[in-house]
């Protein structure tokens, strides 16, 4: 979480060998759930290496919501600040190497910079990105047609069509794989892709 702002924020210079310690690195595995729905998150993840998804089950079905790849911090947010339930699963894809936070050790580190305000407004704004994202997948899906949420994702997140398994992928378009598969035919057809 913290390393994405190291570059930002070169007057804490002091403070970063700390932080970076507090930071587990860890390899997993494809397919090792990190956090499972229901459970209360303890920990915050930032991925060196690999690739992880996001997702919830819906009604015995997992559908994805998210994909997070090198550089990218997540946690399930809501639960880890608030000690409730978390809403979705958090598991690797490809083989991965991760950099775990402990919740104590992320409150020691708000903790120390709390008065840091350059700091603490990047991390609204990272928020603020997340929460973006999250409008525009939704509103994706009550405008756009399956092939151009597809376009879209082509387009946008070339990673997510390069590394991710198919059943993924129409999981997160929330289309079946039979029905990605058409749209990937219709459109090498058209010679759109």
């Amino acid at each position: 979480m913290f390393f994405q702002f190291k570059d930002k924020f070169p007057h804490l210079i002091q403070h970063w060998d700390a932080y970076i310690g507090m930071h587990k690195r860890i390899e997993v595995p494809a397919r090792t759930v990190l956090l499972h729905e229901g459970d209360i998150s303890k920990r915050s993840f930032i991925v060196e290496k690999g690739c992880l998804r996001v997702w919830f089950n819906n009604n015995g079905k997992d559908t994805t919501f998210q994909f997070f790849f090198e550089g990218e911090g997540l946690a399930s947010l809501e639960s880890f600040r608030r000690n409730i339930p978390g809403m979705f699963t958090i598991e690797t894809i490809e083989p991965c190497t991760i950099y775990v936070l402990e919740k104590k050790d992320y409150e020691t580190i708000m903790l120390s910079l709390n008065k840091e305000v350059d700091f603490l407004n990047e991390m609204i704004n990272v928020l603020f990105e997340r929460q973006l994202h999250y409008m525009k997948q939704f509103l994706s899906f009550i405008r756009d047609t399956p092939q151009q949420r597809y376009l879209n994702l082509l387009n946008e997140k070339p990673q997510i069509i390069q590394r991710v398994p198919q059943h993924y992928i129409a999981s997160y378009l929330g289309i079946t794989t039979v029905h990605l598969s058409r749209i990937k035919s219709r459109l090498l057809k058209e010679k759109h892709i």
